[in-house]
Order: C-alpha cells, then sequence, then structure tokens
C-alpha cells in the first residue's frame, strides 16, 4: 500500500529541511494537534493517536539534504515513511511524503483512510514550517 501526501514548498533551504528531519524530536511539530504522546529514544520515537496503537519510528535512512527514512520498529506491520526534499530555489524546498506499507488486504483497507489522513496532516503542517 502507497500513500503519497501532498507536495508542499517550504521557505527554507533543504539543508535546513534535513536538518530539522534529522532532529526526531522536530517530528513533534508537524504531528496531528491531538498527539496524546510523543517520546525520543535515540535513533526512534514513540507517538499515540486517540483511537490508533502506537507507533515506534525508527530511522532507517539519510541522504543529505534529500531524504530522510523512517521504518516501523516492529516487522509485524512492515513500512516506511520518507521524506523527500528538493531544494527548487534559494530559501525554498520542495517536501513530498511517502508511506509504503506491506499488509494484508483487509488490514489495508481498514488503515488506509486514517493513514491518508494522517500523511495529509503531515504535509499540511510541513507546510506551515
Amino acid at each position: 500500500m502507497n500513500i503519497d501526501g501532498n507536495t508542499v514548498i517550504v521557505e527554507k533551504s533543504a539543508e535546513e529541511v534535513f536538518n530539522f528531519f534529522s532532529k526526531l524530536e522536530n517530528f513533534k511539530e508537524i504531528m496531528p494537534e491531538n498527539i496524546n504522546k510523543f517520546e525520543v529514544d535515540g535513533e526512534s520515537f514513540i507517538f499515540g493517536l486517540p483511537g490508533m496503537p502506537e507507533i515506534r519510528l525508527v530511522l532507517k535512512e539519510k541522504t543529505p539534504y534529500s531524504n530522510i527514512t523512517l521504518g516501523a520498529a516492529s516487522s509485524k506491520l512492515p513500512f516506511t515513511l520518507a521524506a523527500d526534499m528538493q531544494e527548487i530555489a534559494k530559501n525554498k524546498t520542495e517536501v513530498k511524503l511517502t508511506f509504503e506499507g506491506d499488509f494484508n488486504p483487509m488490514m489495508a483497507m481498514m488503515i488506509k483512510k486514517p493513514l491518508t489522513k494522517f500523511v495529509d496532516t503531515l504535509s499540511e503542517n510541513i507546510g506551515k514550517l
């Protein structure tokens, strides 16, 4: 299952955006307002939203100034959330989130709508940085 977030423009350089995402505690700033738990632990963080189980994301990959990829800490629900960055002008960067998960069809059907809303909210909040 793939979910592509909207491409947003951030009034910062790709380096600034990359550095922002490299500090996992900064992800709290782009989370939905109704977040009820957010804790950073080394190269991972855990967050909780009402009506959903808590999710731990681990920093999987970093490509300077162009990509940060987070992945599920548990192999029970394998997925990644990638932020791709492309500087389009000085202090102007396009950011696009992509969610990729390997779920059975029943699970995919149940979680597609809330996950799409979550990715859209993250994208919208990134645009406010």
